[in-house]
């Protein structure tokens, strides 16, 4: 679990790491380089989870060895899939970490929310729904393994 002590907005404890695919930790449907890394830290503390349409059909291969829960799902319920999946999880422990406009109903139901722009970009108004704002896969997680980081970015 991630605790986070944040001054004049309580204290989070965090057990889900919800992650959009494409466009978030891949590009192209090739996941971006540092990110498996990280995601080995991060998993000593959270639940990982990746949800994605699979665009590319890459998801299985580019992920083999990082031993994370994928979840499919059809591209015309991509949104509401997603807020469903945080939903169940329990949106009120689990960060989400996204870019794309289906990523919106998701990180309205997540207690915190990071909008990354990677190569793709970022759907701009995603980025009023997040709790934070990066300009890398590779800052955000960093950020959600640091918890000063996070508290120097959310404190009141």
């Amino acid at each position: 679990m991630l605790y986070y002590k944040i001054p004049g907005r309580g204290e989070l404890e965090i057990e889900n790491l919800v992650l959009d695919y494409n466009g978030t930790i891949a590009v192209d449907g090739k996941l971006i380089e540092g990110v498996e890394e990280l995601l080995a830290q991060l998993k000593e503390y959270v639940n990982i989870y990746v949800l994605t349409a699979d665009t590319y059909g890459t998801v299985e291969e580019e992920l083999k060895d990082l031993d994370v829960k994928v979840l499919t799902f059809p591209n015309h319920k991509a949104g509401a899939s997603k807020q469903q999946i945080v939903m169940e999880l329990g949106g009120h422990k689990t960060i989400c970490i996204g870019n794309g406009y289906i990523d919106l109903p998701m990180f309205k139901e997540s207690i915190l929310s990071i909008a990354v722009i990677e190569e793709e970009g970022a759907y701009g108004k995603l980025l009023y729904y997040a709790d934070i704002v990066t300009h890398s896969i590779l800052d955000a997680l960093k950020i959600v393994l640091n918890s000063d980081r996070v508290r120097a970015t959310l404190r009141n």
